[in-house]
């Protein structure tokens, strides 16, 4: 069982455990001690997203790896992915993104990446879990000169601003195309706006000021209605909603509807079907997925295969088996040629890429799937005992399965972020699924509180 690290590093409320600043400072002691095994002065990078508590962690973590040996190398706040770049191109033997992503601004969240870019496997973290517990006596600490410096690198933002656009083809431009970026007063917030703007786009800005308390508050890829309204009242071409940490991404087309990472799949996952350019004809998506988007790559010459849900695991089986492209119904899209992990602006500018040559808005390119009707429910828990020891949720599954036959299924599962039970009904009948998928709500509700 982990301790510390979940799907997606470790997190929780601020300053309480698991993240308080005594664990970054632990946490930035056990990285450099594990990543100067093979290094004698390693190499840290820190980032952050806006909230309060990142300034906290950012001193903390620097702190800690100092304390044993490491350079540190602060660039602010900056979205994940950029992080994943830096790590990689600036010879860091790891990266550090401080952001708790999608939650609300009182929680906040400890990533690492590895020299490659990649977020450590399972093993590895694993590993830094027994190193945190175990900690260091003090005779093993460095002192004098052997003690690490911390830097502030100035020019990180032009740095993924470069890289970003690249993956934007050099023969296309942005000119006469008006666009709403809803940055959710997060990581993305500098960044976002100006790779728009330097590719030719009339950029329309929101949620480009963060206080510290103001992210994901009604705004960005959690909110995306705001940022749909406003491409309606602005007339324009598009929408685009980060997350908190600009991972992942939301659209809304010029008619002010939705465009979730679904649809983005299946219009990029046909694009690269079409020119050749999808690794063993694949599109990587999650059990969340809905059945849609495998019918429309199938339609196209394609295959879906699934994996459990958390983009780790996306990435982990394109790495395994070969694939290029994959992603997530929340947003998260990773494309292999280009980076390490989902990045919410290189996939925009791959549907604007698109959009670009095609010659055609948004609203067509997004109705290459035709959705199954999908009903989501959450039910907050104070504990997550395993689903197979809550025999009345395990027969209100299999009842509402039986019901839908072969036409429908459900996903029940505990969020790997949240305190959450997170249950999802697909079938022909969205009056069906909802009863269904209540049932299993009631029976959780039951068992759970």
């Amino acid at each position: 069982m982990r301790r510390y690290f979940g799907t997606d590093g470790i997190r929780g409320l601020a300053n309480r455990h698991p993240m308080t600043p005594e664990m970054g400072m632990r946490l930035g002691q056990v990285l450099a001690w594990y990543f100067g095994k093979d290094h004698p002065e390693p190499r840290i990078l820190i980032g952050k997203d806006p909230r309060r508590s990142s300034y906290i962690f950012e001193f903390a973590v620097a702190a800690g790896a100092c304390s044993m040996g490491a350079s540190t190398y602060q660039v602010g706040p900056l979205p994940t992915p950029a992080i994943a770049f830096l790590t990689q191109s600036m010879r860091a033997q790891a990266g550090v993104m401080i952001s708790a992503s999608h939650n609300p601004f009182e929680d906040n969240g400890i990533k690492v990446f590895g020299s490659d870019g990649y977020k450590l496997p399972d093993d590895t973290e694993a590993h830094l879990e027994d190193l945190l517990d175990r900690g260091f006596p003090e005779e093993d600490r460095p002192v004098g000169q052997d003690l690490g410096r911390a830097y502030r690198i100035s020019d990180a933002q032009g740095r993924y601003i470069v890289f970003a656009q690249e993956a934007f083809p050099q023969d296309l431009s942005l000119r006469g195309l008006r666009i709403v970026i809803d940055c959710a007063n997060g990581a993305g917030y500098r960044v976002g706006p100006s790779i728009l703007e330097e590719l030719g786009a009339q950029v329309i800005e929101r949620g480009v000021w963060p206080d510290g308390t103001n992210i994901n508050r009604r705004c960005g890829a959690l909110h995306p209605e705001f940022m749909a309204e406003a491409v309606v009242q602005e007339g324009a071409s598009l929408g685009i909603a980060l997350d908190g940490d600009g991972d992942r991404l939301i659209l809304s087309d010029e008619k002010g509807r939705i465009v979730d990472g679904d649809a983005v799949m299946a219009l990029i996952g046909t694009q690269m079907l079409a020119e050749g350019r999808l690794a063993k004809n694949t599109v990587v998506a999650t059990i969340m997925s809905n059945l849609g988007l495998d019918r429309c790559i199938q339609q196209a010459g394609g295959a879906v295969v699934r994996t459990r849900v958390g983009d780790r695991y996306v990435l982990e089986r394109m790495r395994a088996d070969g694939f290029s492209f994959g992603g997530e119904q929340s947003g998260h899209m990773i494309f292999l040629d280009h980076a390490t992990t989902g990045d919410g602006l290189v996939s925009a500018l791959q549907v604007l890429a698109t959009m670009v040559r095609s010659g055609r808005p948004l609203s067509e390119l997004a109705d290459r799937m035709e959705r199954f009707p999908q009903v989501h429910r959450k039910l907050r828990v104070s504990r997550k005992p395993p689903l197979e020891e809550l025999p009345t949720v395990r027969r209100a599954v299999e009842a509402a399965e039986r019901e839908m036959g072969e036409s429908g299924r459900t996903v029940v599962r505990y969020s790997g972020t949240e305190n959450v039970l997170r249950v999802m009904v697909e079938c022909p009948s969205e009056e069906l699924a909802c009863v269904l998928a209540d049932r299993i709500v009631d029976a959780a509700t039951e068992a759970l509180n």
